[in-house]
C-alpha cells in the first residue's frame, strides 16, 4: 500500500475510562497530524495520557470520540477482524518490555508476524536476514530471548515490528528497561531506521531519546500543551520540568 503524505490524522481525539460511576477522561480534544518520513515523539509524566495516545493512534485501544485516520483509513469505523489485519500489514509496535515469545528463538520470533500476514516464506527469510544484518543481531538468531540481554532484546523486538514493512512504526518507552549504553544503541537503530524512510512516532518520558526526534509534542493531563523541535535534549528537559 502506498502511504499518503499525511500519513497520521487525529482530530479532536478523547478517551474516556469509566469504572461503574467513576470516570476518567484521558485524552481531551487531541488533534495532531503526523506525515510519512516524520521522526515524532510524544513526551508527558506518567498518566499524561501518552501511552493511551499511542494506543488508540496504533488501533490497539478505541477512541470515546474523534477521528484517527492511519494512511487514509479510518480505524474507528472497522471491524475488530479489519482492525486486526490493518494493524498486522500496516503498523509496527515496540515496547518496553519487548513481549518476545519465550519458547521461539530470534529468528521465529522476528518471522512471525510475516507468517501471520501470509507472505511467502522465502520472502519472509530474505527480509528476516536483512534486518537482523541491519540491526547488528546475525548472529544471535538462533538463540532463545533468556539468553540475550535486555538491548539484544529489544533490537529483536525492533526487527519484529519492521519484518511486515509497516508505514509508522508506533513505540512506547524502548529505551525504560535498558541500560544508558543499549540505551544509546537502540535510539541510533531507531534513527537509522527513520533516515531509510521509517515514520516513527514514540512515547517517552527520557529527554535523551525525545532529542533524536524531528518533532516533540508535550502532553499534560490528556491534553496536548506544546511543541517544540527535537534534537536539544536540555531544553526538552527544561520543558518536560515545567509541565510538573
Amino acid at each position: 500500500m502506498s502511504c499518503p503524505k499525511q500519513l497520521i490524522k487525529v482530530s479532536d481525539l478523547r478517551k474516556v475510562y469509566r469504572r461503574g460511576s467513576v470516570t476518567f477522561e484521558a485524552l481531551k480534544g487531541v488533534s495532531l497530524d503526523i506525515a510519512a518520513g516524520d521522526y515524532v515523539v510524544i513526551m508527558g509524566h506518567s498518566g499524561s495520557g501518552k501511552s493511551t495516545l499511542l494506543h488508540v493512534m496504533g488501533g490497539l485501544d478505541s477512541a470515546t470520540s474523534g477521528l484517527v485516520e492511519v494512511m487514509g483509513r479510518h480505524l474507528g469505523v472497522m471491524s475488530e477482524t479489519q482492525l486486526a489485519r490493518f494493524r498486522r500489514e500496516n503498523i509496527g509496535f515496540v515496547f518496553q518490555f519487548f513481549n518476545l515469545i519465550d519458547n521461539l528463538d530470534v529468528e521465529a520470533n522476528i518471522e512471525l508476524p510475516a507468517l501471520l500476514a501470509n507472505k511467502r516464506r522465502s520472502r519472509i527469510r530474505k527480509r528476516t536476514r536483512t534486518l537482523l544484518a541491519q540491526l547488528g543481531i546475525a548472529d544471535q538468531a538462533a538463540k532463545y530471548p533468556s539468553e540475550m540481554s535486555g538491548g539484544q532484546q529489544q533490537r529483536v523486538a525492533i526487527a519484529r515490528a519492521l519484518i511486515n514493512q509497516p508505514g509508522a512504526l508506533l513505540v512506547d518507552e524502548p529505551t525504560g528497561n535498558l541500560d544508558s549504553t543499549s540505551s544509546q544503541a537502540v535510539l541510533s537503530i531507531l534513527k537509522d531506521c527513520n533516515a531509510r524512510g521509517q515514520t516513527i512516532l514514540m512515547v517517552t518520558h527520557d529527554p535523551r531519546a525525545a532529542a533524536e526526534a524531528g518533532k516533540v509534542y508535550f502532553l499534560h493531563d490528556g491534553r496536548i500543551v506544546d511543541t517544540m523541535p527535537g534534537g536539544r535534549a536540555q531544553a526538552i528537559a527544561r520543558r518536560l520540568a515545567a509541565l510538573e
